[in-house]
Protein backbone atom coordinates (compact mmCIF):
# COMPACT_ATOMS: atom_id res chain seq x y z
CA UNK A 1 0.00 0.00 0.00
CA UNK A 2 1.67 3.88 -1.25
CA UNK A 3 1.85 6.39 0.95
CA UNK A 4 1.83 9.92 0.27
CA UNK A 5 3.73 12.90 1.95
CA UNK A 6 3.26 16.59 1.20
CA UNK A 7 6.44 18.74 2.37
CA UNK A 8 6.66 22.55 1.92
CA UNK A 9 10.46 22.12 1.02
CA UNK A 10 12.40 19.13 0.54
CA UNK A 11 16.25 19.04 0.98
CA UNK A 12 16.72 16.56 -1.80
CA UNK A 13 20.83 16.20 -1.11
CA UNK A 14 21.45 17.91 -3.95
CA UNK A 15 19.00 20.95 -4.07
CA UNK A 16 15.38 22.47 -2.21
CA UNK A 17 12.24 21.53 -3.89
CA UNK A 18 9.17 23.39 -2.97
CA UNK A 19 5.26 21.60 -2.34
CA UNK A 20 6.31 18.24 -3.18
CA UNK A 21 3.98 15.41 -2.82
CA UNK A 22 6.63 12.75 -2.07
CA UNK A 23 4.79 8.86 -2.61
CA UNK A 24 6.53 5.75 -0.68
CA UNK A 25 5.71 2.28 -1.15
CA UNK A 26 7.88 -0.95 0.26
CA UNK A 27 9.83 1.36 1.85
CA UNK A 28 11.28 3.08 -0.81
CA UNK A 29 10.44 6.22 -2.84
CA UNK A 30 8.48 5.68 -6.40
CA UNK A 31 7.31 9.22 -7.45
CA UNK A 32 8.35 12.99 -6.41
CA UNK A 33 6.16 15.53 -8.03
CA UNK A 34 4.79 18.86 -7.31
CA UNK A 35 1.54 19.75 -6.17
CA UNK A 36 -0.65 23.01 -5.27
CA UNK A 37 -1.95 20.84 -1.78
CA UNK A 38 -1.79 18.58 0.69
CA UNK A 39 -4.24 16.12 -0.48
CA UNK A 40 -4.67 14.03 2.34
CA UNK A 41 -1.22 13.13 2.54
CA UNK A 42 0.70 13.61 5.52
CA UNK A 43 2.05 17.23 5.82
CA UNK A 44 5.57 17.89 6.75
CA UNK A 45 7.39 21.74 6.65
CA UNK A 46 11.10 20.22 6.24
CA UNK A 47 12.06 16.87 5.02
CA UNK A 48 15.33 15.64 4.20
CA UNK A 49 17.43 12.87 3.80
CA UNK A 50 17.89 10.97 6.86
CA UNK A 51 20.77 12.23 8.69
CA UNK A 52 23.90 9.98 8.74
CA UNK A 53 26.68 9.79 11.56
CA UNK A 54 29.65 7.95 10.86
CA UNK A 55 31.07 8.58 14.31
CA UNK A 56 29.36 8.35 17.45
CA UNK A 57 30.72 5.91 20.06
CA UNK A 58 27.52 5.88 22.81
CA UNK A 59 24.14 6.02 23.30
CA UNK A 60 22.50 7.71 26.27
CA UNK A 61 23.34 4.74 28.24
CA UNK A 62 26.19 2.32 26.79
CA UNK A 63 29.63 2.87 25.13
CA UNK A 64 30.22 0.61 22.52
CA UNK A 65 33.75 0.02 23.15
CA UNK A 66 32.95 -0.91 27.02
CA UNK A 67 30.04 -3.35 25.98
CA UNK A 68 30.08 -3.93 22.80
CA UNK A 69 26.97 -5.83 22.13
CA UNK A 70 24.09 -5.55 20.79
CA UNK A 71 22.46 -3.98 23.41
CA UNK A 72 24.46 -1.10 22.83
CA UNK A 73 24.13 -1.20 19.31
CA UNK A 74 20.48 -0.60 19.93
CA UNK A 75 21.02 2.04 22.39
CA UNK A 76 22.88 3.77 19.45
CA UNK A 77 20.74 3.74 16.82
CA UNK A 78 17.37 4.49 19.34
CA UNK A 79 18.84 7.28 20.67
CA UNK A 80 20.15 8.51 17.34
CA UNK A 81 16.89 8.62 15.91
CA UNK A 82 15.31 10.18 18.79
CA UNK A 83 17.50 12.85 18.11
CA UNK A 84 17.00 13.12 14.62
CA UNK A 85 19.66 10.98 12.97
CA UNK A 86 18.44 8.39 10.66
CA UNK A 87 21.55 6.10 10.21
CA UNK A 88 24.93 5.45 12.02
CA UNK A 89 28.08 3.81 12.02
CA UNK A 90 28.73 2.30 15.56
CA UNK A 91 32.39 3.58 16.75
CA UNK A 92 34.90 0.72 18.14
CA UNK A 93 37.96 2.54 19.59
CA UNK A 94 41.36 1.32 20.37
CA UNK A 95 41.12 -2.16 22.36
CA UNK A 96 42.16 -5.75 22.73
CA UNK A 97 41.34 -7.82 19.57
CA UNK A 98 38.69 -9.43 20.75
CA UNK A 99 37.07 -6.85 21.90
CA UNK A 100 37.14 -5.55 18.30
CA UNK A 101 36.07 -8.64 17.15
CA UNK A 102 33.38 -9.25 19.53
CA UNK A 103 32.36 -5.86 18.16
CA UNK A 104 32.15 -6.74 14.41
CA UNK A 105 29.90 -10.06 15.55
CA UNK A 106 27.88 -7.88 17.66
CA UNK A 107 27.01 -5.21 14.81
CA UNK A 108 26.70 -8.15 12.04
CA UNK A 109 24.12 -10.18 14.44
CA UNK A 110 22.08 -6.67 14.85
CA UNK A 111 22.10 -6.26 11.17
CA UNK A 112 20.88 -9.56 10.35
CA UNK A 113 18.07 -9.16 13.14
CA UNK A 114 17.36 -5.61 11.98
CA UNK A 115 18.03 -5.63 8.28
CA UNK A 116 16.19 -2.28 8.23
CA UNK A 117 17.67 -0.30 10.75
CA UNK A 118 20.08 2.18 9.80
CA UNK A 119 22.60 0.62 11.43
CA UNK A 120 25.02 0.56 8.65
CA UNK A 121 27.82 -1.57 9.70
CA UNK A 122 30.65 -0.09 12.78
CA UNK A 123 33.61 2.83 12.22
CA UNK A 124 37.03 0.73 13.83
CA UNK A 125 38.98 3.66 15.25
CA UNK A 126 42.31 2.29 15.96
CA UNK A 127 43.92 0.49 17.51
CA UNK A 128 46.57 1.11 14.78
CA UNK A 129 47.45 4.79 15.36
CA UNK A 130 50.43 7.24 16.55
CA UNK A 131 50.73 6.93 20.17
CA UNK A 132 51.85 10.65 20.16
CA UNK A 133 48.29 11.70 18.76
CA UNK A 134 46.15 9.09 20.45
CA UNK A 135 44.04 11.52 22.10
CA UNK A 136 41.92 9.68 24.92
CA UNK A 137 42.91 6.33 23.19
CA UNK A 138 44.47 4.33 25.83
CA UNK A 139 48.28 3.57 25.25
CA UNK A 140 48.15 -0.13 26.38
CA UNK A 141 45.95 -0.85 23.60
CA UNK A 142 47.73 1.26 20.44
CA UNK A 143 49.64 -0.54 18.68
CA UNK A 144 51.75 -1.24 15.41
CA UNK A 145 49.89 -3.00 12.42
CA UNK A 146 51.02 -6.45 11.82
CA UNK A 147 50.05 -8.21 8.74
CA UNK A 148 48.35 -11.03 10.49
CA UNK A 149 45.85 -8.63 12.95
CA UNK A 150 45.44 -6.82 9.43
CA UNK A 151 44.46 -10.33 7.52
CA UNK A 152 42.26 -11.37 10.38
CA UNK A 153 40.31 -7.83 10.90
CA UNK A 154 39.68 -7.56 7.16
CA UNK A 155 38.38 -11.37 7.12
CA UNK A 156 36.08 -10.86 10.13
CA UNK A 157 35.22 -7.21 9.29
CA UNK A 158 34.01 -8.05 5.86
CA UNK A 159 30.71 -6.52 5.13
CA UNK A 160 30.26 -4.85 8.41
CA UNK A 161 33.40 -2.63 9.19
CA UNK A 162 32.50 0.10 6.81
CA UNK A 163 35.56 2.74 7.70
CA UNK A 164 38.79 2.58 9.85
CA UNK A 165 40.88 4.93 10.85
CA UNK A 166 44.30 4.52 11.05
CA UNK A 167 47.75 6.45 10.81
CA UNK A 168 48.87 6.11 7.67
CA UNK A 169 52.68 6.60 9.19
CA UNK A 170 52.52 3.54 11.29
CA UNK A 171 51.88 1.36 7.70
CA UNK A 172 54.25 0.06 5.11
CA UNK A 173 52.38 0.78 1.87
CA UNK A 174 51.61 -2.54 1.36
CA UNK A 175 49.66 -2.65 4.21
CA UNK A 176 47.30 0.45 2.99
CA UNK A 177 46.71 -1.39 0.30
CA UNK A 178 45.59 -4.87 2.19
CA UNK A 179 43.08 -2.40 3.44
CA UNK A 180 42.38 -0.43 0.78
CA UNK A 181 41.71 -3.99 -1.60
CA UNK A 182 39.36 -5.13 1.18
CA UNK A 183 36.60 -2.29 0.47
CA UNK A 184 36.95 -0.66 3.64
CA UNK A 185 36.91 3.35 3.48
CA UNK A 186 40.28 3.98 5.50
CA UNK A 187 40.53 7.64 7.09
CA UNK A 188 44.01 9.30 8.35
CA UNK A 189 43.49 9.72 11.78
CA UNK A 190 45.49 10.21 15.34
CA UNK A 191 48.56 10.96 13.14
CA UNK A 192 51.57 12.67 13.66
CA UNK A 193 51.87 12.16 9.52
CA UNK A 194 54.07 14.81 8.21
CA UNK A 195 52.81 16.54 5.13
CA UNK A 196 54.66 14.53 2.79
CA UNK A 197 53.66 11.05 4.44
CA UNK A 198 49.86 12.29 4.36
CA UNK A 199 50.56 13.32 0.73
CA UNK A 200 51.57 9.38 0.03
CA UNK A 201 49.16 8.19 1.73
CA UNK A 202 46.15 10.15 -0.08
CA UNK A 203 48.14 9.23 -3.24
CA UNK A 204 47.71 5.88 -2.81
CA UNK A 205 43.96 6.06 -2.19
CA UNK A 206 42.97 7.20 1.38
CA UNK A 207 40.28 9.90 0.66
CA UNK A 208 39.23 10.68 4.35
CA UNK A 209 40.54 12.09 7.91
CA UNK A 210 39.25 11.64 10.84
CA UNK A 211 37.99 14.54 13.23
CA UNK A 212 39.45 17.20 11.43
CA UNK A 213 41.84 19.55 13.30
CA UNK A 214 41.62 17.10 16.74
CA UNK A 215 44.17 14.26 17.01
CA UNK A 216 46.11 15.24 14.11
CA UNK A 217 49.22 16.92 13.27
CA UNK A 218 49.01 20.84 13.11
CA UNK A 219 49.32 23.34 10.18
CA UNK A 220 52.57 24.67 10.31
CA UNK A 221 54.46 26.87 7.55
CA UNK A 222 57.07 24.91 7.08
CA UNK A 223 55.57 21.74 8.07
CA UNK A 224 51.92 21.62 7.09
CA UNK A 225 51.22 18.11 8.78
CA UNK A 226 48.03 16.30 8.24
CA UNK A 227 46.01 19.07 8.21
CA UNK A 228 47.66 21.03 5.62
CA UNK A 229 47.80 18.28 3.43
CA UNK A 230 43.89 17.80 3.84
CA UNK A 231 43.35 21.47 2.91
CA UNK A 232 45.90 21.06 -0.19
CA UNK A 233 44.20 17.84 -1.47
CA UNK A 234 40.70 18.69 -3.18
CA UNK A 235 39.62 14.76 -2.35
CA UNK A 236 40.05 14.28 0.43
CA UNK A 237 36.68 14.40 2.35
CA UNK A 238 36.85 16.30 6.08
CA UNK A 239 34.77 15.22 8.74
CA UNK A 240 34.02 17.95 11.73
CA UNK A 241 33.00 18.49 14.98
CA UNK A 242 31.28 21.46 15.22
CA UNK A 243 30.51 22.21 18.59
CA UNK A 244 32.97 24.91 19.64
CA UNK A 245 34.95 22.79 21.74
CA UNK A 246 36.63 20.45 19.78
CA UNK A 247 37.36 23.12 17.04
CA UNK A 248 36.83 26.74 17.62
CA UNK A 249 33.73 27.76 15.29
CA UNK A 250 36.62 30.31 13.26
CA UNK A 251 38.96 26.87 12.98
CA UNK A 252 35.34 25.59 11.41
CA UNK A 253 35.06 28.32 9.52
CA UNK A 254 38.23 28.23 7.71
CA UNK A 255 38.13 24.81 7.14
CA UNK A 256 34.37 25.34 5.40
CA UNK A 257 36.53 28.08 3.34
CA UNK A 258 38.95 25.31 2.50
CA UNK A 259 37.11 22.25 1.76
CA UNK A 260 33.92 23.37 0.26
CA UNK A 261 31.51 20.27 -0.79
CA UNK A 262 34.28 17.71 1.49
CA UNK A 263 33.96 19.24 4.76
CA UNK A 264 30.91 16.94 6.71
CA UNK A 265 29.64 16.67 10.07
CA UNK A 266 30.05 13.91 13.20
CA UNK A 267 28.72 14.15 16.62
CA UNK A 268 31.84 11.96 17.70
CA UNK A 269 29.42 11.24 20.71
CA UNK A 270 30.79 9.67 24.18
CA UNK A 271 27.21 10.02 24.81
CA UNK A 272 23.95 11.49 23.81
CA UNK A 273 21.35 13.99 26.04
CA UNK A 274 24.28 13.86 28.51
CA UNK A 275 22.68 11.69 30.93
CA UNK A 276 25.44 9.43 31.90
CA UNK A 277 27.56 12.15 34.20
CA UNK A 278 30.67 9.45 34.51
CA UNK A 279 32.28 6.84 32.59
CA UNK A 280 34.93 4.54 33.35
CA UNK A 281 36.68 1.74 30.76
CA UNK A 282 39.69 0.29 32.04
CA UNK A 283 41.90 3.78 32.80
CA UNK A 284 39.70 5.55 29.80
CA UNK A 285 37.60 7.97 32.32
CA UNK A 286 35.85 10.81 31.81
CA UNK A 287 33.40 13.19 33.44
CA UNK A 288 30.74 15.58 31.90
CA UNK A 289 31.35 19.43 32.96
CA UNK A 290 30.09 22.56 31.70
CA UNK A 291 28.52 20.31 28.95
CA UNK A 292 31.83 18.55 28.09
CA UNK A 293 33.23 15.02 28.65
CA UNK A 294 36.98 15.86 30.27
CA UNK A 295 39.05 12.96 31.46
CA UNK A 296 41.33 13.46 34.92
CA UNK A 297 43.65 14.65 32.96
CA UNK A 298 41.52 17.44 31.79
CA UNK A 299 41.67 16.34 28.49
CA UNK A 300 38.75 15.95 26.41
CA UNK A 301 37.29 12.88 26.09
CA UNK A 302 34.08 12.75 24.06
CA UNK A 303 31.55 15.11 22.43
CA UNK A 304 27.71 15.44 23.66
CA UNK A 305 26.61 17.11 20.60
CA UNK A 306 24.01 15.05 18.33
CA UNK A 307 24.57 15.02 14.40
CA UNK A 308 21.32 17.54 14.68
CA UNK A 309 23.19 19.94 17.08
CA UNK A 310 25.90 19.74 14.64
CA UNK A 311 23.70 20.90 11.69
CA UNK A 312 22.27 23.78 14.03
CA UNK A 313 25.73 25.10 14.97
CA UNK A 314 26.71 25.05 11.34
CA UNK A 315 24.09 27.53 10.29
CA UNK A 316 23.86 29.77 13.35
CA UNK A 317 27.72 29.83 14.39
CA UNK A 318 29.73 29.49 10.38
CA UNK A 319 26.78 30.96 8.97
CA UNK A 320 26.77 28.13 6.29
CA UNK A 321 23.51 27.98 4.07
CA UNK A 322 20.69 25.60 6.04
CA UNK A 323 20.75 23.46 1.95
CA UNK A 324 24.24 22.54 2.78
CA UNK A 325 23.84 22.02 6.46
CA UNK A 326 21.86 19.46 5.41
CA UNK A 327 23.88 17.99 2.97
CA UNK A 328 26.57 18.13 5.82
CA UNK A 329 24.76 15.51 7.31
CA UNK A 330 22.99 13.55 4.53
CA UNK A 331 24.96 12.78 0.81
CA UNK A 332 28.42 14.66 1.90
CA UNK A 333 29.04 11.38 4.54
CA UNK A 334 27.44 9.18 2.36
CA UNK A 335 29.90 9.76 -0.52
CA UNK A 336 32.58 9.89 1.26
CA UNK A 337 31.86 6.11 2.15
CA UNK A 338 31.06 5.10 -1.07
CA UNK A 339 27.17 5.19 0.08
CA UNK A 340 25.52 7.09 -2.16
CA UNK A 341 23.92 4.81 -4.33
CA UNK A 342 21.35 3.67 -1.40
CA UNK A 343 21.20 6.98 1.66
CA UNK A 344 21.07 10.65 1.25
CA UNK A 345 19.27 11.69 -1.28
CA UNK A 346 15.35 11.81 -1.71
CA UNK A 347 14.93 10.67 -5.15
CA UNK A 348 13.07 7.77 -6.87
CA UNK A 349 14.17 4.07 -6.00
CA UNK A 350 15.72 5.64 -2.78
CA UNK A 351 14.75 4.52 1.19
CA UNK A 352 11.71 6.07 2.32
CA UNK A 353 13.21 7.46 5.61
CA UNK A 354 13.75 11.32 6.26
CA UNK A 355 14.47 13.85 8.75
CA UNK A 356 12.36 16.70 9.30
CA UNK A 357 13.14 19.84 11.44
CA UNK A 358 11.43 23.17 12.44
CA UNK A 359 12.05 26.70 11.39
CA UNK A 360 14.41 26.99 14.74
CA UNK A 361 16.70 23.94 14.51
CA UNK A 362 15.65 22.65 17.99
CA UNK A 363 13.14 19.52 17.09
CA UNK A 364 14.38 16.77 14.43
CA UNK A 365 12.71 13.65 14.25
CA UNK A 366 13.05 10.58 11.52
CA UNK A 367 10.25 9.65 9.40
CA UNK A 368 10.56 5.56 8.19
CA UNK A 369 8.04 3.89 6.06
Amino acid sequence: MSQVIFAKKVFTGNEILKDQLITVENNKIISIAHATSSAGAKEVKYLAPGLFDSHINGGEKYHFTQKADEETIDDIYQTSVATGAAYVLPTLITSPQDNILKGIESVRSYQEKYPGSGVLGMHLEGPFLNPIKRGAHLTEYVRKPTNADLEEIVRYGKGVIKLITIAPEMFTEDQIQLLLDSGITVSAGHSNATYSEASRAFNQGIHLVTHLYNAMSAFGHREPGLIGATFDNKSVYAPIIIDGVHSSYAAARIAYKVKKDKLFLISDALFLNEKVTEFKWGEFDAYLKDRKYINSDGNLAGATISLADAVRNAVNEIGIPLQEAIEMATIRPAKALGLESKIGQIAVGYPAVFTTFDDDLLNFSVLKY
